[in-house]
């Protein structure tokens, strides 16, 4: 449709547009050809704020993330559910999206309410010791507070209960 004419950057209330669309859905091509048609990757959309953390949700979407990253996509972009790309694949156990976006400069310690207070206390939910540990050596505050749990040593004594090397 974009090559008839369709806007590009087009957006409706309850899904988005179509970048944010394409890439919640996974959608490589058509994700490359709005961008190459001037799609903003930086738009807020809906559930997941913006089109960078509608893909990091999603470990099968490493590319899209690239591809969002390339064309200007901010890694530190609030909004939506998860709060920003980086606490989205964290709570997702995306490890090879969440060392993309670190490496792209995307902030360990970014706060956001909700849920999640940071990318720490979203893998510690989502139980990734990995993702746990790397965003910790990436300087990951464990004592910052925010989101449900407050901080990250209850989010990882929920999942980690067992593990005293998270917990301690």
């Amino acid at each position: 449709m974009v090559e008839r004419g369709a806007d590009p950057t087009a957006q409706s209330e309850d899904y988005g547009d179509a970048l944010y669309d394409a890439a919640d859905h996974g959608d490589l091509i058509q994700v490359r050809q709005l961008l190459e048609r001037g799609a903003d990757p930086n738009k807020q959309g809906v559930f997941y704020g913006n089109a960078l953390e509608a893909a990091a949700q999603h470990s099968e979407s490493l590319e899209i993330v690239k591809l969002l990253l390339e064309h200007g996509a901010d890694p530190n972009k609030q909004g939506g559910s998860f709060g920003n790309a980086l606490q989205a694949a964290a709570y997702s156990g995306s490890l090879e999206i969440v060392k993309l976006l670190l490496k792209r400069g995307a902030d360990p310690n970014k706060q956001r309410g909700g849920d999640f207070g940071n990318a720490l206390q979203a893998a510690a939910y989502g139980g990734s010791l990995e993702i746990v540990k790397l965003l910790l050596e990436r300087g990951a505050d464990p004592n910052k507070q925010g989101g449900y749990y407050g901080i990250s040593h209850r989010s990882s004594v929920w999942w980690f209960s067992g593990d005293s090397e998270v917990v301690a």
